[in-house]
């Protein structure tokens, strides 16, 4: 399966499948697609569900099915990029929410972070995304991505909310941000988190949750009475 991720900041990867091959993706990411292409929808069971529930994700992946050659694009739900991860060789955790499309043979599983307070302070989220198996994974990055190659031990922090993934060789924590006057009048908030190497880890620029908070003190609010 050859595929093409184009049109950034409004980012669609198109994919061009040969007859048999299939596709898993979240529900509504099908923008366009040729006729000899089809789709079921799939829960995946009650475990399935429960996971997909407690992640964010749709409770049902659609699957696209290729009787005969064609293209599937699909769109990301929001302004951003779309980012390919050869999960054979190396498990990717990714923030929840994430996940785009994937083959069929890529696994979609929990990651509970080892330190709670990395998951409930770091602002990635107690609950995490492991992508694993044979295949590539498509997923949805907010505002541009910045890769990293961090070396054993090595370190990078990063403001909440900011990572969007990492090899699973990577392991994270937060840390205080120290001083009062800093915690107070820094707006960066009272954590940080710090993700230590070996492996990659990849930013995102534009958290959605920044970009909403943005976007909201222009807003016009209703006056109290």
């Amino acid at each position: 399966m050859q595929y093409q991720i184009s049109n950034q900041p409004f980012t669609v990867v198109t994919l061009q499948m040969s007859a048999g091959e299939s596709i898993k993706c979240q529900s509504g990411a099908m923008a366009w697609m040729s006729r000899g292409i089809r789709m079921e929808t799939k829960t995946g069971g009650l475990g399935g569900i429960f996971k997909k529930a407690i992640v964010g994700e749709s409770i049902a992946l659609n699957h696209y099915i290729a009787d005969q050659p064609g293209e599937l694009t699909l769109a990301k739900h929001s302004p951003g990029d779309i980012v390919a991860f050869d999960v054979t060789t190396m498990p990717v955790i990714a923030q929840k929410t994430s996940f785009l499309a994937s083959n069929d043979n890529v696994n979609i599983d929990i990651f509970l972070q080892h330190k709670a307070g990395a998951g409930f302070f770091g602002g990635e989220g107690f609950l995490m995304q492991k992508f694993s198996g044979q295949g590539i994974v498509f997923l949805e990055i907010d505002g541009a991505v910045q890769e990293r190659q961090l070396g054993p031990g090595e370190q990078l922090v990063i403001d909440s909310g900011y990572v969007a993934a990492m090899e699973a060789s990577c392991s994270m924590s937060i840390e205080t941000v120290k001083g009062l006057t800093n915690i107070v009048l820094g707006g960066e908030g009272l954590f940080n988190t710090v993700v230590t190497g070996p492996g990659r880890v990849w930013l995102q620029t534009m958290p959605i949750n920044q970009l909403a908070m943005n976007l909201y003190s222009y807003m016009p609010h209703p006056r109290s009475n």
